[in-house]
């Protein structure tokens, strides 16, 4: 972490002849800033808390600027980076039980996991996952999105068979349930996706939302795009933070960076749920892309391979199967209240 004068970017502010300094933190996003919601929620969180704290200031740097996203975790945790705002998802293959605090296949919604992870035990075993693995970071959820697509297909999909032998680009716990269908995946950055699909190396993807699938240009290669999005019914975000940066803040500039957090949570979630349905019907009118919901069949072998992935993750990982379990009786506690508050769906 640098300290630098106002100066150097504002007007001197002079209190009993001194100058004032701030904290100044610099910060890689696991998103490029072109890319609707999911990167233009790093920045915005950046301008929240710029706005707010006169302590600590925030440099906002695209993937790649500083380091490689999927580096991002090692680069905080070794202090060559100062923060990073990611999605814990990437570190599947680093850690068992990353992806529990980014996106559960069948698991819950926002506002289900939202409160796991801020009114019951999911924040606490967030920084326990770092803590025991030996990772030099503090994590601050800060952001959530709603549901995903599915996945964009250049051939329509009907029963697992046709799923039998696709190259996919496919991302956290979602992507082994694929491979239990016989689906070959791959965690591609949103930048390698489109010149994936297009020189056939892939043969179909997951990424977001239709706004930011859109963005990508998916559907000029893929007109087949599924729902729901079983493998990302939300999807959380985090602020890394260096240890030792964190540390060397004072109490009020760490309030005001989870501060700025929540109300990044806030704004991340209610952005994807105004401005998606546009981009689909955007999609219909204007791309020749062919929206399809998956069959009950179709869904029950998701979720068959799914329940074979977490039970395998369980019996290898103690604590994966803590979280898991704890997890799981939260929502045994929020379905008495969902079930009954909540009009009823179709699934």
């Amino acid at each position: 972490m640098k300290t630098k004068l106002l100066a150097a970017v504002a007007s001197i502010a002079m209190i009993g002849g001194t100058a004032q300094s701030q904290d100044v933190i610099e910060m890689t996003s696991a998103f490029g800033q072109n890319l609707p919601i999911l990167g233009t929620a790093a920045v915005d969180f950046v301008s929240k808390v710029n706005a707010i704290s006169s302590d600590v200031e925030f440099e906002h740097y695209d993937p790649g600027k500083l380091v490689p996203t999927l580096e991002a975790l090692d680069a905080v945790s070794n202090g060559s980076v100062d923060a990073a705002y990611a999605t814990s998802g990437y570190w599947q293959g680093k850690i068992n039980a990353a992806s529990l605090f980014a996106a559960v296949p069948f698991g819950p919604e926002a506002g289900e996991f939202m409160g796991w992870i801020l009114y019951d035990d999911g924040a606490k075993y967030w920084q326990q996952m770092y803590d025991d693995n030996g990772y030099n970071v503090v994590a601050t959820p800060c952001g959530v999105i709603a549901p995903e697509t599915s996945g964009w297909f250049k051939k329509e999909i009907n029963t697992v068979e046709d799923l039998k032998g696709l190259n996919m680009r496919f991302f956290g716990l979602g992507a082994k349930a694929m491979q239990k269908l016989g689906v070959s995946t791959s965690l591609l950055g949103a930048s390698d996706i489109f010149p994936a699909l297009e020189r056939g190396a892939i043969d179909a993807t997951e990424f977001s939302m239709p706004r930011i699938d859109a963005r990508l240009g998916f559907h000029e290669i893929a007109k087949y795009n599924y729902f729901p999005g079983w493998h990302q019914p939300s999807t959380l975000f985090e602020l890394l933070i260096n240890r030792d940066v964190w540390d060397g803040l004072d109490e009020m500039a760490q309030e005001q960076i989870k501060v700025a957090c929540l109300a990044n949570i806030t704004t991340n979630l209610a952005e994807g749920e105004a401005t998606n349905y546009a981009a689909m019907v955007d999609n219909v009118e204007n791309n020749g892309v062919i929206i399809k919901q998956w069959s009950p069949e179709m869904l029950d072998a998701f979720e068959g391979a799914w329940n074979e992935v977490a039970a395998e993750l369980a019996a290898d990982d103690p604590f994966f199967q803590e979280v898991w379990a704890d997890l799981q009786d939260y929502r045994g506690g929020y379905k008495t209240w969902s079930q009954n508050i909540y009009l009823p769906r179709s699934r």
